[in-house]
């Protein structure tokens, strides 16, 4: 059985202020605004935002950032703050005419990263990237010339996903979830039924020997549309194994490499916040503010 009491001391003691708040809203104990002031912190000048990546500790706006950030204001229910449209309309600057995202600027590359942010002076396209920050656009209801092409972009290369990575998998499932044309994700959705083994876990090329995405990082609410690619049995298992990974300190870890000591705390907070939120999405624990 989950103890919320000790993840929640877990966090005071080791999680960034930004994933204590998020924790808080979701226990009752604290308020979207208060979420949202201090994701405000990590926003830049440029209208981009930076340094809310755990393993991107550039301070320069990056694509990665964003997602992230778009992400935690679909959480929250706050799509009409102007962090949101100020975020796409410096993503408008970065992307290329088709709407493609880079994974990562060359703005990171003087500072400390994880390996598999490979900064390039011109950077190509990220099918990960666009499916995912146009699939957190869609859930919040932005409106921006960026996101037409980005919808585009991702319709024309979504056939990749099929021999795509794990990541790219989870990006394009979330687009299809988010995108308003549900007749035509609809029909791409199960042509990526194929992709998943029975077990429904991917592994994780190039990560750590046990790292893999599996039916709850596709599907993290029983509403997304991912979830019907993977049976009952299936998902009531891996909310089994979510339950039970809960360590003895009262929070949760991640399976990949981590780039030092202070990521590994951040990360621990951050996958904590996510472990609750999905546990409490299907009906696993009784939490005021269940995940959106």
């Amino acid at each position: 059985m989950v103890d919320l009491d000790a993840a929640a001391t877990f966090l005071a003691a080791h999680a960034r202020l930004i994933d204590r708040r998020r924790f808080a809203l979701l226990a009752g104990d604290g308020t979207a605004e208060a979420v949202l002031r201090a994701l405000e912190a990590y926003r830049n000048d440029d209208g981009g935002i930076g340094m809310l990546e755990p393993d991107l500790r550039a301070p320069a706006s990056q694509p990665a950032c964003v997602l992230y950030a778009l992400d935690i204001l679909h959480e929250i229910g706050a799509a009409d703050a102007a962090l949101a449209g100020d975020a796409i309309d410096w993503i408008a600057t970065i992307a290329g005419a088709d709407g493609g995202v880079p994974f990562v600027l060359s703005s990171a590359r003087d500072w400390p990263h994880a390996p598999w942010y490979r900064p390039e002076d011109a950077p190509p396209p990220s099918l990960l990237m666009t499916a995912g920050i146009a699939a957190a656009s869609h859930r919040l209801g932005l409106e921006h010339p960026w996101i037409e092409r980005a919808t585009a972009f991702c319709w024309e290369h979504i056939g990749e996903a099929v021999d795509g990575h794990a990541y790219v998998v989870r990006h394009v499932l979330d687009f299809l979830d988010a995108v308003p044309d549900r007749e035509r994700a609809e029909a791409r959705l199960g042509a990526l039924a194929v992709r998943f083994p029975p077990d429904g876990r991917l592994h994780v090329e190039g990560g750590a020997d046990d790292e893999a995405l599996g039916p709850l990082d596709m599907a993290p609410s029983p509403g997304h549309a991912a979830r019907r690619l993977f049976a009952d049995a299936v998902v009531e298992a891996e909310l089994d194994a979510l339950s039970a990974r809960q360590q003895d300190d009262g929070g949760w870890t991640f399976a990949w490499p981590a780039l030092n000591p202070a990521v590994a705390c951040e990360w621990r907070g951050a996958v904590t916040v996510e472990a609750v939120r999905t546990l409490a999405a299907y009906g696993r624990l009784d939490l005021p503010a269940a995940a959106h």
